[in-house]
């Protein structure tokens, strides 16, 4: 577990690493998610959503307006800004939650922490766009440094790695340094390993199996294991929905192995995972 880490202080909130497992609740204002697309990318459902997440347990809630599941289009700015920015509004007028944006756009980032969004939740770990880094350093906010290859579009196709652990871990120092000599605070930053984004899924599970060699790098782990694919490839459920137990499962397993964030949709049912499961396996 990542204890002795500086805990990060949102809206009066302490994220104290290695005391329980937080979860981040994920709001999807988009229309072709691959678990929840079209459910809440009106206005309204999105804030009603986001308001039971809060009331069920959740710690984060994680606004994105692009689908990054396999194959998915990139859109425009302008449409990730008008599917984003109005829902982090009106949440941040309703409740003191702290929010995360989930872009790879330096110019999103900047106008959601504008509108009241506290993290800047980032697929492509600053790889996408080269204003990231510096974005997020002038901003001064956490900031989510996630394993990807190529582009949601092309992902699958680049899953051939001799050593999958040791190459995100090679990736996650790279990028870390960049990170750091651009000005980004070493604390403020989270480590996703990006579990089925250019992963085969064999490769999903040996991340879990080894999640524990990522902490020699003495920062927050964050896992995203929510209704995935590899889930429904083991076992042989193809509607997302029909995954909660499978994601269940894989929590438990990530919270065993040194987890210290957990990005979930089902977030009542992750609360009661998360409860027990830090019973069992922390200190």
């Amino acid at each position: 577990m990542s204890e002795g880490l500086s805990p990060l202080e949102i809206r009066g909130r302490s994220f104290v690493w290695g005391e329980r497992t937080f979860l981040m609740g994920i709001l999807n204002a988009t229309p072709d998610s691959f678990s929840d697309g079209g459910e809440f990318n009106e206005l309204e459902a999105a804030l009603t959503r986001s308001q039971l997440m809060e009331a069920s347990g959740a710690d984060i809630i994680d606004v994105g307006g692009q689908s990054t599941r396999p194959g998915s289009r990139q859109i425009s700015l302008q449409e990730e800004l008008e599917r984003t920015i109005p829902i982090i509004e009106q949440l941040r007028s309703r409740s003191s939650i702290p929010i995360s944006i989930d872009t790879t756009r330096s110019q999103v980032a900047k106008a959601a922490v504008e509108a009241g969004a506290d993290i800047v939740n980032d697929i492509s770990g600053g790889t996408f766009d080269e204003e990231m880094f510096p974005t997020v350093a002038k901003l001064g906010v956490p900031y989510v440094l996630m394993h990807l290859r190529g582009t949601p579009e092309t992902m699958q196709s680049l899953t051939d790695y001799d050593d999958v652990v040791k190459e995100i871990y090679q990736f996650f120092t790279a990028q870390i340094e960049k990170a750091v000599k651009i000005g980004v605070e070493r604390s403020q930053i989270m480590l996703d390993p990006g579990i089925g984004f250019a992963k085969t899924y064999p490769q999903n599970i040996e991340i879990f199996q080894r999640l524990r060699e990522f902490q020699p790098l003495n920062l927050p782990i964050l896992v995203g294991p929510s209704r995935k694919s590899f889930i429904g490839h083991f076992l042989e459920k193809k509607n997302p929905k029909d995954r909660i137990w499978g994601t269940a499962a894989a929590c438990c397993s990530a919270i065993a192995l040194g987890c210290d964030i957990l990005r979930v949709h089902d977030v009542p049912e992750m609360v009661d995972v998360c409860r027990l499961s830090d019973r069992i396996w922390r200190k």
